[in-house]
């Protein structure tokens, strides 16, 4: 493997003008500049990103750390951001903590060691314990792609707007000639639960219409409390003729349950989701949802954090991102639809 010392013996200059051709720090004449990087190609030399990053003080690299790679959400996200990354000429060091301290502890700890240029944070909590744990690293530029209302003067924040994604949840249905409308919520305390019925309780209040204990049942974003939750609403007495789901992936596993139940999706109950995941176009019925621009979200993350990077920026910047319904197969028009509209 060639070295420095080969590539200053073939170009005919030291290792010292090697070195400034290659990280850009002095002026070096054309000429020789020409020279350099003609011996490099030859040898097929290779500089140590070890030893760069020392000299320049930089690595290149930027740590994630994430709740999961896995949740299809989160999956599209994620691929953004390493996109994005790849595209800058950054590596990317993915951390799925799943929401454990320790392992989030263990995580910042080893990033810090690895002397990361910049962290990016998505997790679905932010319990005071983590937000201690990343003012302690707060010399690390830093993102946070939040959903929800942590706000530190030491990082960036990207809002996602849940009230209003489950506002126009809410309208869309009522719009449609849905009154009787339940809901399958993920956790209430995150905003990505409680934010999104929020704003689909507040659609309902200015339609003057009173949500139904029975038909609210609390799901944690996977498939089997979307199942479990449409059951238990649907072993009620009477059931509604629309369903809000506070995530797609739920929303699959309620249409599911209703299939299993006789029900057909939309003639028999309309079921609208929320994410726009990326196989949400091939669920049967496709499914109606509410639109979330991950990849714009990856993207914007990105620039924000290389913005800190680069430009040593320090004054926090806060931007939301705003949702979108995506109209398909999945409702129906409901018994009080006003055609004359």
């Amino acid at each position: 493997m060639a070295t420095i010392k080969d590539v200053a013996k073939r170009a005919g200059v030291s290792t010292t003008t090697v070195s400034h051709v290659i990280n850009k720090t002095r002026f070096v004449a054309e000429e020789t500049k020409v020279a350099v990087w003609a011996a490099i190609e030859a040898l097929h030399y290779s500089p140590s990103a070890v030893a760069r990053s020392l000299k320049v003080n930089r690595t290149k690299s930027i740590g994630l750390l994430a709740t999961s790679s896995e949740a299809p959400y989160f999956a599209e996200v994620i691929e953004a951001v390493e996109n994005s990354c790849y595209s800058q000429g950054y590596t990317l060091i993915l951390c799925n903590s799943h929401n454990e301290l320790d392992k989030q502890r263990a995580y910042l700890a080893m990033l810090a060691q690895k002397r990361i240029d910049g962290l990016l944070v998505m997790c679905a909590e932010y319990p005071e314990q983590l937000l201690a744990m990343l003012e302690n690293y707060r010399a690390i530029p830093m993102v946070v792609m939040d959903w929800g209302s942590v706000r530190r003067d030491f990082v960036d924040t990207i809002i996602d707007n849940a009230f209003a994604g489950g506002y126009q949840a809410g309208r869309y249905l009522i719009e449609r000639g849905h009154r009787d409308i339940g809901a399958i919520p993920g956790q209430l305390a995150r905003n990505t639960g409680g934010g999104r019925h929020q704003g689909f309780l507040k659609a309902l209040s200015e339609a003057q219409i009173t949500p139904r204990p029975e038909w609210i049942v609390q799901g944690d974003f996977e498939p089997e409390s979307g199942y479990r939750a449409m059951q238990q609403i649907l072993s009620q007495r009477q059931h509604p003729t629309a369903v809000f789901c506070g995530g797609d992936i739920m929303a699959m596993g309620a249409i599911c349950a209703a299939d299993e139940l006789g029900l057909r999706v939309p003639q028999d109950i309309s079921v609208i989701g929320y994410d726009n995941v990326r196989n949400a176009r091939y669920f049967t019925p496709a499914l109606t949802t509410i639109h979330q621009p991950k990849a714009r979200l990856g993207e914007m993350a990105v620039t924000m954090l290389l913005d800190r990077i680069i430009n040593k920026r320090e004054t926090s910047q806060v931007i939301e991102i705003q949702p979108t319904l995506i109209e398909r197969r999945s409702v129906a028009d409901g018994p009080f639809i006003d055609y004359r509209r």
